[in-house]
């Protein structure tokens, strides 16, 4: 699926990070992650699939917020787990 067909994606707007320190929850526990991932809805900050936590999808089964954002420097793509949609503007 892609972007334009995602009317989440397509209703992305800028967001504030809940702390740019890490993941918020990892932070709270002293655990650690991989890479971490922004919530487009609320601003949460989780660790990514990758991390053994996987905070940024247990966000969005219980917020049903469905799009992130890579918190990485550098990368600006979008995924949106209602969708399974990925875009990536660069």
């Amino acid at each position: 699926m892609s972007e334009q067909q995602c009317v989440h994606i397509a209703g992305v707007q800028e967001i504030k990070p809940s702390t740019p320190q890490g993941c918020e929850d990892c932070l709270k526990t002293g655990d650690t992650w991989v890479h971490l991932r922004l919530c487009m809805e609320c601003g949460h900050v989780g660790c990514c699939d990758s991390s053994k936590n996987k905070h940024a999808t247990k966000h969005f089964h219980a917020s049903r917020h469905p799009v992130i954002k890579s918190f990485q420097p550098g990368e600006q793509w979008l995924y949106c787990y209602a969708d399974e949609a990925f875009y990536d503007p660069a």
